[in-house]
Formats: structure tokens, sequence, C-alpha cells
């Protein structure tokens, strides 16, 4: 099983388009830096991919992953076969928008979230005669299909994860009619049938509860929320109003942060994902790095690719 790395950032990405922050400075300054909206692809097969939500900058990091690329000798073609939205977020959907020239795939996702999708007439550019919405459920597992109905050797299990509803819906009536938020954040786990090879990815996360802890224990690999490295830091440096708790995210440190909360897991490899441009961690001479890094944790770049 392959994994590539799509995009690392939360929304707006690194740098954001209207800020001129520290860390948007230096990644306007030294494009390493710079960093797309989080997603991953994943394929069982090396041939066949399946995205893990659809970023605004979906364009953009297609072109720049030649797995993902038109096969040759084909005027139409795309290895993606599927996309397994986690929530409705606009950093994890409105990268749909960018597939729609009628090649066929399926959007796997929550009814919530489906209802989301519904709701916005925008999405209809996407054909559903051509491009599927399943509805998936919480802690039942399902194998997403290629094109043609075959399997794609792939078995994933959505759960309900600590979060939010999207910031658009705050104050609002959901399009489902429901009342609550669950159902807006999942969390997967995403394995190889043939392996038995499998990782988490949990890019959203309020808390580590009693239930996601027991899941991640001992596990080969997880991707995990690592939007803001303090709860306060947006209203530190005077980039917004909201805390990280606010917002539905985990705080990198401190007590209740991610790398203690998951400290004594077992976890062989822990890569930190969604984060913010306000998070000093992306600075790779920054203590708050150091501090990430001597932890066991791994602050990816756009690109990187993970053999299970």
């Amino acid at each position: 099983m392959r994994v590539v790395v799509l995009g690392a950032a939360a929304g707006g990405g690194v740098p954001q388009w209207n800020c001129n922050c520290e860390i948007c400075r230096a990644a306007r300054a030294h494009p390493q830096l710079q960093a797309t909206q989080a997603s991953i692809a994943v394929s069982a097969d090396d041939e066949h991919w399946f995205l893990i939500n659809a970023s605004p900058d979906l364009r953009q990091q297609v072109t720049a992953t030649p797995q993902l690329h038109p096969k040759a000798g084909q005027l139409r073609h795309s290895p993606i076969s599927g996309v397994i939205l986690t929530n409705g977020e606009v950093d994890a959907v409105a990268g749909l928008l960018s597939m729609r020239e009628g090649w066929p795939f399926t959007i796997y996702a929550h009814p919530w979230v489906l209802s989301i999708l519904k709701s916005n007439s925008i999405f209809n550019v996407l054909d559903e005669t051509r491009v599927k919405r399943d509805a998936i459920a919480f802690d039942v597992p399902f194998e997403p299909k290629l094109s043609d109905g075959s399997s794609s050797g792939l078995e994933i299990l959505p759960f309900a994860a600590p979060g939010k509803r999207a910031l658009y819906l705050e104050g609002t009536a959901h399009p489902d009619g429901k009342d609550n938020d669950a159902g807006d954040t999942l969390g997967l786990r995403v394995a190889d049938k043939a392996t038995g090879k499998y990782f988490y990815f949990v890019a959203a996360c309020a808390a580590l509860t009693s239930d996601l802890r027991e899941r991640l224990q001992g596990t080969p690999l997880v991707f995990f929320d690592g939007t803001v490295w303090r709860d306060d830091e947006l209203i530190v440096a005077g980039l917004g109003t909201k805390t990280g708790q606010r917002m539905g995210h985990m705080s990198m440190s401190g007590e209740n942060g991610a790398i203690a909360a998951l400290a004594d897991l077992g976890i062989a490899r822990k890569i930190f994902l969604h984060i913010n441009n306000s998070n000093p961690a992306l600075l790779p001479d920054s203590a708050e790095r150091a501090a990430v890094e001597h932890a066991g944790w791994q602050i990816p770049s756009d690109g990187l690719e993970i053999i299970l």
C-alpha cells in the first residue's frame, strides 16, 4: 500500500494569500516551506488511487504528483477512482469542483456530509450519472470500488472523531435537519486487504477520547491533527479571534495536546497534517519544530510518499 501526502497545511495553505505573518513571509522567500491544503492519496496497487479529502489546491496537487497523472496514450484518463470525505469543511470538499470534466469516480462520505453537497447546487457540475455518491456509516467497514465495480484492495473503517460542524454552517440549520455535530468529523482506518497493513487518518480532532486512544494503540502509522502549536496562538499572533478548541482542533503542545496525549500509545510513525500558517513548528529552525521531532513526530512536505 502506498500513501502520498498531497498537502499538509490547514485551510488557506502556506502562505495564505492575504497573510504577512512571519511564517507566510518565510514561505514566500523560501518555496520549500510552502504547503498546500491537507489531503492524501492512497493505493493498494500503485495504479488506482483514492483521495482522502479534496482540497481547494487539488488541481495543483494532481499536477505535482506523477502517480495521479493521466495514463500515457489516453486522451482522457485519471487514476483517481474515488474521494473519501472526512468532513464538510471548505478545505475538504472544494477540490471536487476541479474534478468536473466527466471522468467517473465515487464520492464516499457520511450522509450528513453528502447532504451538504446535495444542498449546494454548485456541486451539480459533478454529474451523478458519472460521479456516484455513496453513504458511509460509523464503524461499518467498506471497500471503495474501481469505476468498473471491481475490487480496490482497500478496506476503510470510518468512525466518529471529536469535532464540530463546518464554519459556514454555524448558526444555521444543518442541510440534513440534524441538531448536533455527529458525523461532521470522521477518522478513518485504512487497510490493505492483501497484507493487513493499515494506518489511521485523523486530520481534525478536538480531543483524544478513550475510544480514539484505544483505536490508535500500537498503530504502524497515524496522520493526526496538527493545526495549532498552542491553543491561543491565533489570538496571540493577532491572526484571529478563535482558539484551536473553538475551531475543533487539539493543539500540538501542552498537557492535553497531541504530543503528550499520544506519547504512550506505541505508535510507530506519527505525522502531523492540517498545520495552520500560524504554527511555528512549520519553521525548520524553530524550537517548536525541535520539540516535535524530539517527540518522534514528523512535519511532512507535500509529495512525501510512504510505503506500507
